[in-house]
């Protein structure tokens, strides 16, 4: 037989038999995870929302839909878990945080892509520490956009404890910069120069959006998208056109990624950090800049219960969506998945060789996002702690216990909306999902 001839069967053969996840594990894709802040689970087109989010929605349409998608129920907690692959309450991370927040040297997501030959970068909100626990202490080759956890979206102050001092928050490459223009665009912008630079190497980038989170204030031209809604509350619009503002700029990175070739070989996440914020206003933040205009109606959870800050699921499950072209199927997966699973998920799909002995939380979900795998083999459990409270999923049974001693038990799979709190009828469930959480709780951080 001829042997080029011999020698191209065999390569058939032996690619033939790759699984999906070998073979993608050969092309190291690009990865882009967006995350935009206190993006409530009804705030998207996708959703059913009144909010104009096209751009959002066609990554929907061609992509995963996450069904029962799950992070902490703020900021800082959820950001560590996707860094690290780790329950946040390892760290001793209970709620928003500052100072050094994820030990030095710990190994994290950008560290361990960084270490596989990625360029990495972050672009927006970091809150996982202050200086000089910064983004290239972590692992990140490129830093652009703000320390803290929230900014004015023109003056990119933090917020302020009087209404004579201010607080620095705007950097570059983790040095501080003054710079003029709305938040959205310049992140925007960032995001669009990365992309379009050239590289021999993959690349990583997280993207951390400020909007919708508080406090708000837009162009016109995206609040005239809401004109034909006169009984939307007027606070409600200002979020609707910051929703608005953040998907035209997602719809210019997509146009970046296809200009140079990158986007059927980049793996986008669009995931919010936590459930919607019910509504903020304060007379002293922001040198009282936004004192006559509180914010009195901001996310929608509906049909969910709660709000940001909430272990109930309107404070935990948000929108989450996996994209990438030509690789994954359009669907819906309503198998649970959590913030912390995205480490181990992202390592394997970029062939990235995990430490010998991990300590994650999390567990890959490549194959249930591959089609492998439609639900596990047994129930999976998940952990929240915050201060005040704890909880515990496992399967379809969830436990709230307060520092109160109060439990309440919901079946989520028969009531998602935790109408009816169960603990009475099955104190056995009770029973098991405490031992449950014990043992979860013998590894956290005090």
């Amino acid at each position: 037989m001829n042997r080029p001839l011999l020698l191209f069967g065999m390569l058939l053969f032996a690619s033939a038999r790759l699984s999906p996840a070998q073979t993608v594990q050969q092309e190291r894709p690009n990865i882009l995870v967006i995350v935009p802040d206190d993006l409530g689970w009804s705030d998207v087109g996708y959703q059913g929302s009144e909010i104009r989010t096209p751009n959002i929605d066609r990554l929907a349409r061609n992509g995963k839909i996450l069904e029962q998608f799950y992070v902490m129920p703020t900021c800082t907690p959820t950001r560590v878990s996707l860094m690290t692959g780790k329950f946040p309450s390892r760290f001793g991370v209970l709620a928003p945080a500052y100072g050094e927040v994820i030990d030095l040297g710990a190994p994290t997501l950008p560290s361990l892509l960084q270490e596989a030959g990625y360029s990495t970068a972050i672009v927006g909100k970091w809150h996982m520490g202050s200086p000089p626990y910064t983004p290239l202490k972590y692992g990140f080759d490129q830093s652009y956009g703000y320390f803290d956890g929230q900014i004015d979206p023109y003056t990119h102050e933090y917020k302020t404890e009087t209404q004579l001092t201010d607080r620095k928050s705007w950097h570059r490459n983790d040095r501080y910069l003054e710079e003029e223009g709305h938040v959205t665009d310049l992140l925007t912008a960032e995001a669009v120069r990365f992309i379009r630079e050239r590289r021999e190497n993959p690349f990583f980038l997280y993207l951390a959006h400020h909007v919708p989170h508080y406090p708000l204030e837009e162009p016109e031209e995206y609040l005239d998208l809401y004109a034909d809604k006169p009984t939307m509350h007027p606070s409600r619009k200002l979020f609707a056109a910051s929703v608005s503002h953040l998907d035209e700029g997602i719809g210019k990175i997509l146009q970046a990624l296809e200009e140079t070739g990158q986007r059927e070989n980049t793996l986008i996440l669009f995931l919010s950090d936590n459930g919607g914020q019910k509504s903020w206003s304060s007379t002293e933040q922001y040198r009282g800049k936004y004192a006559d205009k509180p914010h009195r109606v901001l996310g929608n959870n509906f049909p969910l219960r709660g709000w940001k800050g909430d272990l109930y699921e309107g404070g935990i499950r948000v929108p989450g969506i996996v994209n990438w072209p030509g690789r994954l199927p359009a669907g819906k997966i309503s198998t649970p998945i959590h913030m912390s699973d995205w480490l181990p998920t992202l390592l394997e799909v970029s062939g990235t060789a995990p430490q010998a002995e991990n300590t994650w939380d999390g567990a890959s979900v490549w194959k249930y996002l591959a089609g492998l795998l439609e639900k596990p083999a047994s129930p999976r459990s998940f952990y929240w702690k915050i201060k005040g409270a704890s909880a515990v999923r496992q399967g379809d049974w969830k436990l709230i216990v307060r520092d109160n001693g109060q439990r309440e038990l919901y079946q989520l799979k028969d009531d998602f909306r935790e109408g009816r709190d169960l603990s009475g009828q099955h104190p056995e469930m009770v029973t098991l999902l405490m031992a449950l959480l014990e043992n979860y709780r013998k590894d956290d951080r005090n």
